[in-house]
């Protein structure tokens, strides 16, 4: 896999997130967390931290990852985003955005990442 910038996974249950952490590692990415949406927004306005594509929860304490989506858009318009959501593909997300239902298999997510990052 050629190097890509890294990866912005966001999640706010520390198990959770390690767990993810560890299975995009495996897949080959480079992975940067943070565990809420404030902390997110911070490397995201930081313009010498490039990412190659935001993985968010939806429900995340205070800023949830819908509004994460939509100032990171405004900040990154060209960044690709993809929602873990526990409603699934019955979630609407807006053009350039993804959706991918919780739980889910890391082949699922494997297949999804390849999908967005070619």
């Amino acid at each position: 896999m050629p190097a890509i910038p890294p990866l912005l996974v966001v999640e706010d249950d520390n198990i959770v997130r390690m767990l993810l952490v560890d299975v995009l590692n495996e897949l080959g990415y480079e992975v940067t967390e943070a565990q809420d949406g404030e902390e997110a927004l911070k490397l995201i306005e930081d313009p010498q931290q490039p990412f190659s594509l935001m993985l968010t929860d939806v429900g995340l304490p205070g800023m949830n990852g819908q509004e994460l989506a939509r100032l990171t858009r405004e900040l990154r318009p060209l960044l690709p985003i993809l929602f873990a959501s526990g409603y699934g593909s019955t979630m609407e997300v807006p053009q350039g955005m993804h959706v991918i239902g919780k739980p889910f298999t890391i082949d699922q997510l494997r297949d999804k990442m390849k999908g967005i990052l070619g």
